[in-house]
């Protein structure tokens, strides 16, 4: 019988994670960076 390869799994999850913490840093970066040049725009104005 084969034995499981736990640290092939580990890799595998904590890739699982990272790609997902990214996903989320990029989806909130372009929620704030949609929100900031509404905000910049009418100060540049003034």
């Amino acid at each position: 019988m084969a034995k499981p390869n736990y640290t092939f799994e580990k890799r595998q999850k904590e890739l699982a994670k990272k790609k997902k913490k990214e996903e989320k840093r990029l989806k909130k970066m372009d929620q704030s960076s949609g929100e900031t040049p509404t905000e910049q725009s009418p100060l540049t104005k003034e």
